[in-house]
């Protein structure tokens, strides 16, 4: 896992990583890692993420991105634990959906603003994949798989920090492949094994933040 920062904003305090440890010993995926730092002088906490795969199908492989949920949820409440109006960023490839269960009933996020209460982690990405927002395609189907969770208090509206605005999928038109079976698809940058040139198969995500001078 990695995060990248812009040094002039951001700067680091400590980092840790948390392991998924599950009863098959022979199963490995990738840490959360946890980064600590101030985003213009703000403590904010970012998970980053990359779930385990579908591989071996959705419905075989959901308890492991179910496990990967608990294990952030837990990570989540540790620093809640610790400061109760913590600034959380969670993000990543969760190799999910905002509507499966590893995010509904496991890391228990809320898809409405005004559901939101302390404590409470927000999942914005859910109302882009019921309006048909999607940021891979599989089968000419669209998957919402990378997402930008906030906790609660990057809700507040009275918060004189950093706070929520809006959500979006990055899908310019020069990241989608134009011609051939994949037209409409992220343009990849391998496809069957061959170099296409492109950038990804799957669409970048971001989030705004504001801030009100008072």
């Amino acid at each position: 896992m990695a995060f990248l920062y812009q040094p002039k904003l951001f700067q680091v305090k400590s980092t840790k990583t948390h392991t998924l440890k599950m009863a098959d010993t022979s199963f490995h995926t990738r840490d959360i890692l946890q980064v600590d730092g101030f985003l213009d002088g703000e403590l904010v906490h970012v998970l980053v993420n990359h779930w385990p795969s579908r591989s071996g199908g959705e419905k075989e492989s959901a308890p492991k991105r179910d496990a990967a949920a608990d294990l952030c949820r837990s990570a989540v409440q540790a620093i809640y634990k610790e400061e109760p109006d913590a600034r959380i960023i969670v993000m990543g490839d969760l190799n999910d959906d905002p509507v499966d269960e590893s995010l509904m009933k496991h890391l228990k996020i809320k898809t409405k603003p005004e559901n939101v209460s302390q404590g409470d982690l927000f999942d914005p990405m859910w109302q882009l994949f019921r309006d048909g927002v999607g940021s891979l395609a599989y089968r000419d189907s669209w998957n919402l798989f990378d997402q930008i969770i906030v906790s609660s208090a990057l809700m507040d509206k009275k918060s004189d920090g950093y706070r929520y605005l809006k959500a979006k999928v990055f899908n310019k038109k020069f990241l989608i492949e134009k011609d051939g079976p994949y037209a409409g698809y992220p343009f990849r940058t391998y496809s069957g094994g061959v170099y296409t040139g492109g950038y990804s198969d799957h669409f970048p995500v971001y989030l705004f933040l504001v801030k009100e001078i008072r």
